[in-house]
């Protein structure tokens, strides 16, 4: 259902015919990265925490991790991901397909940084064997987001291997 949702979404912004459904999972950052045909760091991952009682989306590249000094920095709270049944509940979408598009109201969502580095990213679509190309300016546009933050951290060359 919820990639249903996310397609509407797209589609009704235009951006339908950049919908890539897929025959394999791309449920993880490392089977996007297969299924999509690029290194998993331009896979945007979206990440799903609470902040007082508040579902939060932070969406970042996907060889980035969340640096908590710089989270607890930013939202004044420890990060507290959410349960994979809050994020269906609160969300709208299931782990391995979520993302800002077709997402149930209420759902504040913010943009790390780390995704600035590439001219095109990879979002799932709402399901766990979909994405969809955009430029992080459109990501940003599509999104309803609150804006670019940094409070994730990029592993350094010797980490990634």
């Amino acid at each position: 259902m919820a990639l249903k949702e996310a397609k509407e979404y797209l589609e009704q912004r235009g951006y339908g015919d950049r919908i890539r459904e897929f025959e394999v999972s791309s449920a993880t950052v490392e089977l996007a990265a297969l299924a999509v045909g690029t290194e998993p760091e331009k896979i945007a991952k979206s990440l799903t925490f609470k902040v007082e009682e508040q579902p939060v989306m932070i969406i970042c590249a996907g060889d980035a991790k969340i640096n908590n000094g710089k989270y607890k920095g930013y939202f004044h709270k420890k990060a507290k991901m959410l349960t994979p049944e809050e994020v269906h509940e609160q969300i709208g979408h299931d782990i391995g397909g979520v993302c800002p598009f077709g997402i149930h109201e209420g759902v504040d969502v913010y943009l790390d940084v780390s995704l600035k580095r590439f001219e095109k990213i990879y979002p799932a679509c709402g399901s766990s064997n979909s994405a969809v190309e955009l430029t992080p300016e459109e990501l940003e546009q599509l999104s309803g987001s609150k804006g670019w933050i940094e409070v994730c951290r990029i592993p350094e060359e010797s980490e990634r291997n």
